[in-house]
């Protein structure tokens, strides 16, 4: 299991990566490569285009519906409806409930199906916490996290490797449950610890997030969702701190692989 860093911006696209936007590959045992897209967030369409062909997704999930998160499924909606390809189908679509009145909103139109063609181009599906459900090679498993809006984490399992991905939190018993042994931890880090200390229940310090990814002893921390008016040094040493394991700082276009042999090292630790 592989994942590309589409934009990695907090909050907003920053200007030199989009919001979070994160593709997610796997090859089965037939050799097929299953895509699954997590989350497509303001200003992530583009490069997305840079990386795979939109028509060859297999599904998308959504965490939460902050427009840094989701907005850009705008595009993708048009990119489906009015495809020359006739094969395409309905694309699936796992997100809170409310995303096809989110999308019809932004768009002013009633209904969710768009204009000059006869039925909508995704397939929904509304999450909850503890949701269960497969795409293809990949398991995933979603926990409601600590944030302002209906929120998801998720835990994604393919081929023997565990992907966590915090989704935006605050530190809460269900990253924690979410992480515990993944191989590889891709967390949100938005907040520094003392200048955003004012704010609850919003968003991990780069601290909180290490102490999570110590406690749940995952193979690799990568941190994400940097807001752009952050050193993204600072969270990386906040984190560094408290948490002796791999810990990277992503950037746009990283490939990241979800490797089991870390975990292995670092249980023989």
């Amino acid at each position: 299991m592989r994942v590309h860093v589409i934009g990695c911006s907090g909050s907003f696209a920053g200007p030199r990566s989009a919001a979070s936007s994160y593709l997610i590959e796997h090859e089965d045992e037939q050799g097929r490569t299953w895509r699954v897209l997590m989350d497509l967030g303001s200003g992530a369409f583009g490069p997305l285009q840079n990386v795979i062909d939109p028509a060859d997704l297999d599904a998308v999930i959504i965490s939460h519906l902050h427009p840094d998160h989701y907005l850009d499924i705008t595009g993708l909606e048009v990119f489906w409806a009015y495809h020359s390809r006739d094969d395409l189908g309905r694309l699936p679509i796992y997100a809170p409930a409310p995303l096809a009145e989110r999308i019809s909103a932004v768009l002013s139109r009633k209904g969710d199906i768009p204009d000059g063609v006869h039925s909508s181009p995704f397939e929904h599906h509304a999450l909850s916490d503890h949701h269960r459900f497969s795409i293809g090679p990949f398991e995933i498993e979603t926990r409601a996290v600590l944030h302002p809006v209906e929120a998801y984490g998720f835990r994604i399992t393919a081929g023997g490797a565990l992907l966590t991905y915090s989704g935006d939190t605050d530190a809460c018993e269900a990253l924690d449950d979410l992480a515990r042994g993944a191989d590889l931890f891709l967390c949100e880090a938005g907040y520094i610890e003392g200048r955003d200390d004012r704010f609850t229940g919003v968003h991990l310090t780069g601290r909180r997030a290490g102490e999570c990814a110590s406690r749940a002893e995952v193979g690799h921390l990568a941190l994400t969702h940097i807001p752009a008016w952050t050193d993204p040094d600072v969270p990386l040493a906040e984190a560094r701190a408290v948490h002796t394991g791999q810990i990277t700082m992503v950037r746009p276009m990283d490939i990241l692989d979800v490797n089991p042999d870390r975990r292995a090292a670092r249980n023989e630790r």
